[in-house]
């Protein structure tokens, strides 16, 4: 896995073609002082015993006490590496780091 982490004073985001038929809409989000992780998960992230998803919380929380934010944003960012994870179990991986964070007080969102 690898990870860019930023603070952003301002994040949002208007979707302008769906170019998956499988997936939801997708609605604007507006994002102020928030932690934004452009996530690239490998293959080897979604193997099973894979401590990537834990060290990807850790660092999401750490970085958002750092900046006194509790806001995070988890941006699938395939750009960041050449071997990428299948789609469907990348998913699955930000959806449960997604509701770990939220299970520790954090307001979390998912760019579409």
């Amino acid at each position: 896995m690898r990870v860019l982490f930023w603070f952003c004073d301002d994040f949002d985001w208007t979707p302008a073609i769906k170019t998956l038929p499988d997936v939801p809409e997708a609605e604007p989000a507006e994002n102020r002082n928030t932690v934004v992780a452009f996530v690239h998960i490998e293959p080897r992230d979604v193997e099973s015993g894979s401590s990537s998803e834990t060290k990807l919380v850790k660092n999401a929380k750490w970085l958002a006490r750092k900046w006194e934010t509790l806001r995070i944003i988890l941006h699938s960012f395939t750009h960041l590496g050449q071997e990428k994870a299948d789609p469907e179990k990348a998913l699955e991986l930000l959806d449960r780091t997604k509701e770990r964070l939220e299970n520790a007080g954090y307001s979390v969102d998912q760019t579409p």
